[in-house]
C-alpha cells in the first residue's frame, strides 16, 4: 500500500454525503498500521467515526469482518502473543476503548522484513482515539499500564479454537513494561518464538 509515514485519507463518495478523515500512521511492520480517528468535540463530550468501508477500501484494509468483541483487564494483566492460523487466519483492528495499555505487534510472515520483530504502541483512552491494524500473520499482545484496560476488536474470520495459537509473550525480546504480569495459564504454555512453526508467507503489496 502506496502510504507516507502519515497520510491523512478522505473517502471517495457522492460529493453529497459526509467525507471522514483517518490519519494513517505506517510502522516498521508492513501492513500493520496505526489508525487516529479524529474526534468533533462539543459542550456534550465527542463523536468519532472508527469505520466507514468506501474509506478502508480507499487504504487497503479488511472491510469484512465477522466478529467484534470486547476485553476487560484489570491492572498488571497481560494478554498474547495470539493468532490464528490458517484457515481461519485474521485482519484485526485493536482500540482501547477504556483506560490505558501497552500494544504490542509480532511479526510472524517468513519472508517479511521484520520478521521475529515488534512493535509497540501506548493506547491511552484518555489522550487519544486510535487503534492498530494487525494483518494475518502479525500476532497481537498487550499489558495494562493503567487502572484497566477495556478493548475493543474487529477480526476477519470466525474464533476457531483448533486454529487459535500465539506465541509465549516472554520469548520475543519484547521489553514488556510490567514486572510479575498477570498471564493466562494457557497463555503461559503457549510456545516460545524460536519453537513456533508459522505457516504463513509474506506477500509483498
Amino acid at each position: 500500500m502506496r502510504l507516507s509515514t502519515e497520510v491523512s485519507a478522505a473517502a471517495k463518495g457522492p460529493a453529497y454525503l459526509p467525507r471522514p478523515e483517518i490519519h494513517v500512521i505506517e510502522t516498521k511492520i508492513p501492513g500493520c498500521f496505526e489508525l487516529r480517528f479524529p474526534a468533533i468535540k462539543d459542550t456534550r463530550g465527542y463523536f468519532a467515526k472508527i469505520f466507514h468501508r468506501p474509506l478502508w477500501e480507499d487504504l487497503g484494509l479488511c472491510t469484512q469482518f465477522e466478529e467484534e468483541y470486547l476485553t476487560h483487564s484489570v491492572a498488571g494483566a497481560l494478554r498474547g502473543l495470539h493468532l490464528q492460523v490458517p484457515p481461519m487466519q485474521q485482519d484485526k483492528l485493536v482500540l482501547c476503548l477504556r483506560g490505558q495499555a501497552w500494544d504490542v505487534a509480532l511479526d510472524l510472515r517468513h519472508g517479511s522484513p521484520t520478521y521475529g520483530q515488534h512493535i509497540s504502541r501506548d493506547l491511552d483512552s484518555a489522550a487519544s482515539i486510535s487503534a492498530l491494524y494487525l494483518p494475518a500473520g502479525v500476532a497481537h499482545g498487550f499489558c495494562v499500564t493503567g487502572s484497566e484496560a477495556l478493548f475493543y476488536y474487529k477480526v476477519s474470520s470466525l474464533y476457531s479454537p483448533e486454529h487459535d495459537t500465539g506465541v509465549h509473550w516472554n520469548s520475543a525480546d519484547i521489553p514488556w513494561p510490567l514486572q510479575n504480569p498477570i498471564v493466562s495459564p494457557r497463555d503461559q504454555t503457549l510456545p516460545p518464538l524460536a519453537d513456533f512453526r508459522s505457516p504463513f508467507n509474506f506477500k509483498p503489496s
